[in-house]
């Protein structure tokens, strides 16, 4: 489920972006929620979570000295690079703010009330489109954070992610090594979509990096390492790979 974060210092603004926002959302049965509706730029960087990428709808003239709709944009981006930034504003032309903080808006938004609700409703669906179109189409990068640097790894590098023995981490393994990072699987698994399968529980292994399938021992090799295959995921991983035009035998090799 993708998070919705709204921020605007009119407290009819927000409430009303808030009810439109969750009226599409109900009405499509989008896998999107709205996690948090703010009215200052602290409100909102003080709720956000981990979990990425988010939408974000931010009110350009944030009325709070310091922070301004761009400020706050350029260190959501800091936090959340993949995010999806839509501008709410009074004025039409503002576009090229953008540049001077180095921005990617998806849209903007100005506040005509006889307009708030559909233009809202406009966005949210080409977002959709968008999101649908990245999950069959995956970023050729995975992000994520150790401590506090992003590291930004090729998918094609990626063999297949483990739950770690420290609760709420991940380990990534590649071809050169392995990555420990705060995570969760299942979001994980949401956000790279179709090229990963869940053989396991603790396990999301990336289909064209599977060398051999042993579908009686429950075990598979990637990358040159042992995986395991949940009994209740072999006859979907099975049915996977003969789509893919692969072997399903002890000795399948990709």
């Amino acid at each position: 489920m993708i998070d919705i974060y709204l921020c605007d210092d009119d407290e009819q603004i927000c409430r009303r972006v808030r009810e439109a926002l969750e009226k599409k959302i109900l009405m499509e049965e989008y896998d999107m929620r709205t996690e948090c509706s703010a009215g200052s730029a602290e409100e909102l960087l003080g709720s956000l979570k981990e979990k990425r990428p988010n939408i974000y709808f931010l009110d350009v003239e944030l009325g709070e000295g310091h922070w301004d709709g761009f400020r706050l944009g350029r260190e959501i981006r800091r936090r959340d690079p993949g995010g999806i930034l839509v501008y709410l504003t009074g004025y039409k032309d503002l576009a090229f703010r953008t540049f001077e903080y180095h921005l990617e808006a998806f849209d903007y938004i100005v506040k005509r009330p006889e307009r708030l609700e559909s233009d809202i409703s406009r966005v949210l669906e080409a977002i959709q489109e968008r999101l649908i179109r990245q999950r069959h189409s995956p970023d050729q990068v995975y992000t994520l954070r150790v401590g506090n640097t992003l590291r930004h790894i090729p998918v094609e590098e990626i063999l297949f992610f483990e739950t770690a023995s420290r609760p709420h981490h991940v380990l990534l393994h590649t071809r050169t090594g392995r990555i420990d990072f705060a995570g969760n699987l299942g979001e994980i698994e949401r956000e790279l979509g179709e090229r990963f399968f869940r053989t396991h529980r603790a396990y999301l292994v990336a289909l064209d990096r599977i060398e051999e399938s042993d579908f009686g021992r429950g075990r598979l090799r990637v990358g040159g390492q042992e995986c395991p295959v949940a009994r209740s995921a072999r006859g979907r991983l099975a049915r996977t790979l003969r789509a893919q035009g692969r072997s399903t035998g002890r000795d399948c090799t990709a």
